[in-house]
């Protein structure tokens, strides 16, 4: 089963990929981490794409979907995976089906408003270290609670960024959720609700289409 999750940063993408990986045993692929460890080990790829993701501007389809090849031909992707920011325009999803042709889909999109991404994220801090995500939890404020390291703000949290993401992704996710409904893979998720009501939601929809795809 290849699991797509789409929503605007902040929608809550992350975390519930994190439930599913933990619930399902399917590895979550964060397209953002992958490309944020290129930019950490100073690679070609991560300089070329450093100043784009600064900006909040999305990194060419050809440059993401060398990052994603590498992760899929991994051994823990054999029964299935998570995609988490992946794919983000129609190209993209083309691309990747070519990558993985017979694989059965279910796609979600966490839906979520503006105003609710921009109070998220202003509670957000990140482990500088062990790349560990807290929101607003006290006592987190400054070190990390699983290694130690410093708590930091991702420099594409910052709500101007932020706006700027949130407004691309209305702008360009339209195609690709009208290739996912004509493909009758896609199924929306309320995204303003708490993380254990949305995961909630998001183990009916899993394990319906498990089943059936099991049945076939």
């Amino acid at each position: 089963m290849r699991i797509i999750l789409l929503g605007a940063a902040g929608s809550g993408k992350g975390t519930q990929g994190q439930l599913i990986e933990r619930h399902y045993g399917f590895p979550r692929i964060s397209t953002g981490d992958l490309l944020r460890l290129e930019v950490q080990k100073g690679t070609e790829l991560g300089k070329m794409v450093e100043e784009i993701m600064k900006a909040g501007q999305l990194v060419a389809d050809e440059l993401v979907l060398e990052v994603v090849k590498a992760r899929l031909q991994a051994q823990d992707c054999r029964s299935g995976y998570v995609l988490d920011g992946y794919p983000r325009t129609l190209n993209q999803a083309l691309l990747l089906e070519q990558l993985d042709r017979s694989r059965p889909e279910t796609v979600l999109e966490i839906q979520i408003s503006e105003e609710a991404v921009l109070k998220r994220l202003a509670g957000r801090r990140v482990c500088a270290q062990c790349g560990a995500v807290y929101n607003n939890e006290p006592g987190t404020e400054l070190q990390c609670q699983a290694c130690g390291g410093k708590l930091i703000i991702r420099s594409d949290d910052r709500p101007e960024v932020i706006r700027e993401r949130f407004r691309i992704y209305r702008e360009t996710v339209g195609p690709l959720l009208a290739h996912y409904s004509r493909k009758q893979v896609l199924f929306p998720v309320d995204g303003d609700r708490t993380v254990e009501e949305v995961f909630e939601a998001i183990k009916l929809i899993l394990d319906s289409r498990i089943s059936g795809h099991q049945e076939n």
